[in-house]
């Protein structure tokens, strides 16, 4: 059986993901580091206390030494996995899945995810019951540090201008939707010199105030709010805090797609002939953006781990999801919804313009997004099909079939890592393009599915 999906593995609690399986996949995951140092954190879900618990035990029964830092955002786990010099680290998360989930990340040495031949492997060990299971005395201890949220947000601070970003008197909103986010953005961008409000950020791992997805449908909530601060800009996050979605000064909500091209537009401009990583989903905009600003894009398979990864194997310092994840390598090339917001206030204080009118100067087109359900037994088969039927001028393979059009529009069809679905995304200059995509492949996914 097959554990991890795109990032971790993830599932419903104590149905698909229950304190045994913790266990046991979390003696595999000690067995595979060889009874190191390992980091443990968690998000702010109902069940993370259980499951850490279940981690824990399970590390420490093959000998590991466990720092458990308790609450966190994702990055600022990894961080301090890679700064703190431990052999590996652990999340307890769901990411921005509803509260009836949570999950497991495992991570290297360097804070990112291990890569997927390095989870075949853990999966190996657990399917053989594998594990290197300790004698009494060699059982691995357990210590706690409180210390590390501010170290993080200390050293997120350092990458920008302090005394610059001071200058530009930015009034910002944050708001976390009851995830751990809470914790770091609202600091990093107070310690930054911005005038900081917040709304929804007391950890709830229940999200009482919204679902945990930052998507313009669930943060319609946030227009009007916006426009009544009058403030410069706001950013949400998911539930662990890694990704990041903003809105301008009128109460307007941009897709990840937008910021990415405009951080990535002024990181060029300061650091011209760089490579920037992303995955096929994103828009066709950060490849415009990279080639006139002297640029070029790597293309990567959908999954922050696969973005990530290769960013370390080609030395780029910059990468970024359409779902609002931001990489940024100096610091450490794992998804951040802090950086992301940091990078924002640094583009509008050194300009001294609007984010509206940052974002109307970069190029425009419609995107369009939908998921259509498809048994798990069912997803190779019917991705066969699909690139069998595909009418496009090029496809692409790279992560399940992207089929390109004489007008330059686009879709993709992939198989979703974390749940039973295929996931489709469409891009074109006009809405009525991309709806046509949308429409026509879902129903023939939907008919293949049935057949």
């Amino acid at each position: 059986m097959q554990l991890f999906g795109t990032n971790g593995v993830r599932g419903v609690v104590n149905l698909d993901l229950t304190p045994s399986l913790v266990l046991e996949l979390s003696q595999s995951i000690g067995t595979f580091f060889k009874s190191g140092k390992l980091l443990v954190g968690r998000d702010g879900r109902l069940s993370g206390h259980m499951l850490s618990e279940a981690v824990i035990a399970g590390l420490t029964s093959v000998g590991c030494e466990v720092c458990d830092i308790g609450m966190a955002p994702t990055p600022c786990i990894q961080y301090l996995t890679q700064h703190w010099r431990m052999n590996g680290g652990v999340a307890i998360t769901a990411s921005h899945n509803p509260p009836e989930y949570n999950g497991v990340k495992v991570f290297a040495r360097d804070g990112v995810e291990v890569s997927r031949s390095d989870e075949t492997l853990i999966e190996q060990i657990h399917q053989r019951k594998e594990w290197s299971v300790a004698d009494w005395k060699h059982v691995g201890r357990v210590y706690s540090r409180s210390d590390g949220i501010d170290r993080y947000v200390r050293d997120v601070a350092r990458h920008f201008d302090r005394e610059t970003i001071c200058k530009g008197n930015l009034t910002v909103l944050v708001d976390p939707g009851n995830g751990v986010g809470a914790l770091t953005t609202p600091y990093v961008l107070r310690d930054l010199g911005c005038g900081v409000r917040t709304i929804n950020s007391n950890v709830d791992g229940t999200f009482p105030s919204r679902p945990s997805e930052p998507t313009p449908d669930n943060l319609k909530h946030l227009t009007e709010t916006v426009k009544d601060l009058n403030i410069d800009f706001a950013v949400a996050l998911d539930g662990d805090g890694d990704r990041a979605i903003f809105f301008d000064e009128k109460g307007q909500v941009y897709w990840g797609d937008k910021t990415f091209a405009l951080i990535e537009k002024f990181f060029l401009m300061d650091n011209p002939g760089e490579k920037i990583v992303t995955p096929v989903s994103s828009s066709q905009i950060i490849e415009e953006v990279a080639r006139t600003h002297g640029g070029s894009v790597i293309w990567t398979r959908v999954g922050s781990v696969d973005v990530s990864r290769k960013m370390i194997e080609t030395g780029a310092k910059f990468g970024g999801e359409e779902n609002g994840g931001i990489f940024y390598a100096p610091h450490i090339p794992v998804r951040d919804g802090t950086i992301a917001a940091a990078f924002i206030a640094n583009i509008l204080t050194k300009t001294k313009e609007k984010l509206s009118g940052l974002i109307e100067q970069l190029p425009s087109y419609q995107n369009a997004k939908e998921k259509v359900f498809c048994p798990n037994e069912k997803k190779e088969k019917v991705l066969e099909e699909i690139r069998r039927k595909a009418d496009g001028t090029r496809i692409e393979t790279i992560d399940g079939v992207k089929i390109w059009y004489d007008d330059n529009s686009w879709i993709l069809i992939r198989p979703s890592g974390t749940e039973p679905a295929f996931r489709l995304f469409a891009e074109a200059k006009t809405k009525h393009r991309t709806d046509r995509l949308i429409s026509d492949y879902r129903q023939i996914t939907e008919d293949l599915v049935n057949q």
